[in-house]
């Protein structure tokens, strides 16, 4: 099963997917995306390491998402938006590429047997308009991985002030 959890930034997304994972399984894997950027970053996270107790298996993989086995696993992958990030800064800045690598990613995790894979990902484009040239190409790529995700995924949630609006499955 893909689950797909999007929303606007402090929506509930990543309360409502890690209860989701537990709810699916006593040890989840949870797969951080973030580049480390900053010391700030960094104390970001460690501050959500902490959050979570021994039952999950934390992975750090900012890009090569298929490099991991999820078969026969429940997987938390949070989230899209660093991890698309990650794809367009090394592609200076192309959306086409960035989408086509990340797409491929996504499609060879998917295909895994006996996997449950719980997505987060943002809605950037349902807020302010990118002011740079460079903001609204990567918002342009945001949407088109959100739809096929959204496309792709057996159920997919829209977290509105924190509460869960089922909108597919």
């Amino acid at each position: 099963m893909i689950y797909l959890i999007t929303g606007g930034e402090r929506s509930g997304k990543s309360s409502y997917a890690q209860n989701l994972a537990l709810t699916l399984s006593d040890n989840p894997i949870y797969v951080a995306t973030a580049r480390k950027w900053d010391s700030d970053f960094q104390n970001r996270i460690d501050r959500h390491q902490q959050e979570r107790d021994e039952c999950w298996t934390n992975i750090e993989e900012e890009k090569y998402l298929s490099k991991i086995d999820f078969s026969g696993k429940t997987a938390l992958i949070d989230c899209v938006t660093l991890w698309l990030n990650n794809f367009f800064v090394d592609t200076k800045n192309d959306v086409q590429l960035s989408l086509e690598e990340a797409k491929k990613e996504f499609l060879a995790i998917a295909n895994q047997e006996n996997a449950n894979i719980i997505i987060v990902t943002n809605e950037i484009g349902m807020g302010v308009h990118a002011e740079t040239h460079i903001g609204r190409k990567f918002v342009e790529l945001q949407g088109w991985m959100n739809q096929f995700l959204a496309s792709n995924a057996n159920e997919v949630v829209l977290m509105v002030s924190g509460i869960p609006v089922k909108i597919k499955g």
